[in-house]
């Protein structure tokens, strides 16, 4: 397995990291040995950067990680959770995040995390439940640094989601050491130029801001929502509620939704063979 340093944290991670999230189900609802034999193979391959939230299955996602790696005991796992702040509680972001981590590391069996990243959507403005520029760097930031000092994460990141202007002032200001970024075959604006009228948010070469801050990068959503899987069949860990609120017709027909948006995506980028893509799941630049 190919590692690489990780922006300016020193941390060697691996280039493929596990995804811990919800989509899929496993690591949220499958079975525990299931669970275990996917986390012991995927360290038997070399990789060491494992990512989850507490938003993934209400905390069962850091659960499971957290059970298994006390079982497994790898020399070197690097892992990395998250906290989305609710509007309702900005007017006290401090004791959320500090709150939320201490959750996270409890489920975790940790006693600090080596990465905290902050989940929000970010907005130059703000309003609704979007988090405004000076608020991440005012308040956010501020509350993440208290939480390294007291040793509880190593480095601070954030999820690259929002408004592109935001994003970059954000990036910039340098006050984050890691970034997850959507980066996939349909949507490589982070790293390349697309053309006009493109059907998906431009991410507008974010990756040259994010190094030039020394930022490492986190590729997310690497298929796309599943439009690059190489399928149309529903994911296996579905969730009850869904089966129960959707019948067999719905449930075809949100299936060739999907289809249909793939191939419209698809015919939009073909033909752009001269640029190299790399795809990777849970990539670190």
């Amino acid at each position: 397995m190919e590692k690489r340093i990780f922006g300016r944290t020193g941390l060697e991670l691996s280039v493929l990291g596990l995804g811990c999230g919800a989509v899929g189900g496993l690591m949220v609802r499958g079975d525990p040995l299931d669970q275990e034999r996917t986390i012991a193979r995927a360290i038997d391959a070399g990789v060491n950067y494992f990512d989850t939230a507490v938003q993934y299955g209400s905390g069962e996602s850091e659960k499971n990680l957290g059970r298994i790696l006390q079982e497994l005991k790898p020399a070197d796992a690097v892992v990395g959770t998250k906290v989305r702040l609710p509007s309702a509680e900005f007017d006290h972001i401090a004791d959320v995040v500090a709150t939320s981590l201490e959750g996270s590391l409890a489920r975790l069996r940790r006693d600090r995390v080596e990465i905290f990243h902050l989940h929000n959507v970010i907005t130059e403005a703000g309003g609704g439940e979007t988090l405004s520029v000076q608020r991440v760097l005012d308040e956010v930031v501020p509350a993440f640094e208290r939480l390294r000092q007291q040793g509880k994460t190593r480095f601070l990141g954030l999820t690259a989601i929002g408004d592109l202007a935001a994003l970059y002032q954000v990036i910039d200001a340098g006050a984050f050491d890691s970034a997850q970024v959507v980066y996939n075959m349909l949507n490589p604006s982070a790293g390349a130029e697309l053309p006009p009228n493109y059907p998906a948010q431009d991410y507008g070469r974010l990756f040259d801001h994010t190094r030039k801050a020394g930022i490492g990068v986190i590729g997310i959503r690497v298929l796309a929502g599943g439009a690059l899987s190489g399928s149309t069949e529903r994911q296996r860990f579905i969730r009850q509620p869904d089966l129960q609120a959707n019948d067999a017709g719905a449930q075809r027909s949100r299936v060739l939704d999907l289809h249909s948006e793939r191939q419209k995506l698809s015919n939009a980028v073909s033909g752009r063979t001269d640029r190299k893509i790399c795809v990777y799941v849970k990539v670190c630049r």
